[in-house]
């Protein structure tokens, strides 16, 4: 069940601040895209996204996408920003967080796990010993895939609500 379980809830990314990760001594991000950064539909970043990337960026910490989406999608959504991303990236295998990892010339324990899925972004991290952050998703809607693994989340939630691992409101 703990590989289930983020180390830190937040409502989106914008309450991750780069002086908090600077003090944990982190360097790098590894973020999922789709309703993790920007709705699962919509094809390119917001004004406020873009302004919270240049923070990271002036305090030197690194960012790459992490996508089990197709190159294509990804590509449109990264290279305007000028991120590194991986696509279809088969998360919650180790792959492509390592790859990631590798991109970035970093060890685990100076990155982080941004997403909004704990089957794929939050398992695939915790697998990698990664500090990984869960965010409430940015859309209402998902993609047929995804849907199914938010029923089978639910489930997981509710579970470890039970057993008091977690505090906080799906």
């Amino acid at each position: 069940m703990s590989l289930f379980l983020p180390n830190e809830y937040v409502k989106n990314v914008y309450h991750i601040q780069p002086e908090e990760l600077k003090n944990r001594g982190i360097k790098g991000i590894i973020t999922d895209l789709d309703n993790t950064l920007i709705e699962w539909d919509r094809p390119n970043a917001t004004p406020q996204l873009e302004e919270w990337f240049a923070k990271m960026k002036e305090h030197g910490i690194q960012v790459t996408v992490v996508s089990n989406n197709n190159e294509q999608r990804v590509k449109d959504f990264a290279d305007p920003l000028g991120i590194p991303f991986i696509h279809s990236a088969r998360k919650p295998l180790v792959r492509a967080f390592k790859q990631a990892l590798t991109k970035m010339n970093l060890r685990a324990e100076e990155a982080v796990v941004i997403g909004d899925q704990v089957l794929t972004d939050v398992l695939g991290g915790n697998r990698v010993g990664l500090h990984t952050i869960l965010v409430v998703p940015v859309a209402k809607t998902d993609g047929f895939m995804t849907r199914f693994n938010r029923k089978i989340e639910r489930r997981i939630m509710r579970n470890m609500k039970k057993k008091g691992l977690i505090n906080w409101e799906e």
